[in-house]
C-alpha cells in the first residue's frame, strides 16, 4: 500500500480486501432488501407480512450503517486508477458515466435507507433494530407526511436498483467485450 500526493491510502491495481467485501456485502444486502421490499409490497395484512416489513427496516438500518463505514473507508482510502489503457481508450461520456453512476450510487446509499426510516417514523411504526435497539424516530407520527414519503422510498429504491443493474452491466461489458480484466479489480482473493 502506498499514499499518494493527498496522503491517502492507495492500492496499486486492485481493491483492497476491506473495499472487496464492503462492497459485495453491500450488494447482497441492496438486492435482498429490495427483492423483500417488492415481494412484502403485495402480501395481505399477517403475521409473515409484519415480520418481513421487520426484517427490511432490520435491513435498511444495517445498510446504512454499512454504507457509512464504505463512506469512511473510501474516503481514507483511494481506490485504484483506471488502468492507463482503459482511461486511454474510454470515451469521454463514458468517462463521465462512470463517475456520475459512482456518485449517485453513494447518494443512494443513504437516501434510500433515510427515506425508509423516515416514512416508518412518520407511519408511526418505530424501528426496533434486530427486536433490541429502539432507533429514534426521524420524524413525528403524520400520516400525511408518510404518503408524500413513501413513493421517495420506493421510487429511490427503483433508481438505486437501476444504477447497480447499469453498473454491472459496465462490468460485464468490460469482463466479457472489452476483455480488459476491469472485473478482476472487484474480485476476492485478487488483492
Amino acid at each position: 500500500m502506498t499514499q499518494d500526493r493527498s496522503g491517502l491510502n492507495t492500492t496499486q491495481s486492485h481493491y483492497s480486501f476491506v473495499a472487496i467485501t464492503l462492497h459485495w456485502l453491500l450488494a447482497l444486502v441492496v438486492v435482498s432488501m429490495f427483492v423483500m421490499g417488492v415481494y412484502m409490497t403485495d402480501l395481505p395484512f399477517s403475521p409473515a407480512r409484519l415480520k418481513l416489513y421487520n426484517w427490511h427496516k432490520w435491513a435498511g438500518i444495517s445498510f446504512l450503517l454499512l454504507s457509512v463505514l464504505r463512506l469512511l473507508w473510501r474516503a481514507t482510502h483511494r481506490p485504484p486508477e483506471l488502468p492507463n489503457s482503459i482511461r486511454q481508450t474510454m470515451p469521454a461520456w463514458q468517462s463521465r458515466a462512470h463517475h456520475a453512476t459512482h456518485h449517485l450510487l453513494y447518494v443512494l446509499f443513504f437516501a434510500v435507507p433515510l427515506l425508509g426510516w423516515a416514512y416508518s417514523s412518520a407511519a408511526g411504526f418505530p424501528i426496533v433494530w434486530f427486536g433490541q435497539f429502539a432507533l429514534p424516530d426521524l420524524l413525528p407520527a403524520d400520516k400525511a407526511l408518510a404518503e408524500l414519503i413513501k413513493p421517495l422510498h420506493m421510487a429511490s429504491a427503483l433508481a438505486l436498483m437501476g444504477l447497480a443493474g447499469l453498473h454491472i452491466a459496465a462490468a460485464l461489458k468490460h469482463q466479457w467485450i472489452d476483455r480488459d480484466g476491469l472485473l478482476l479489480r472487484m474480485m476476492p482473493g485478487r488483492t
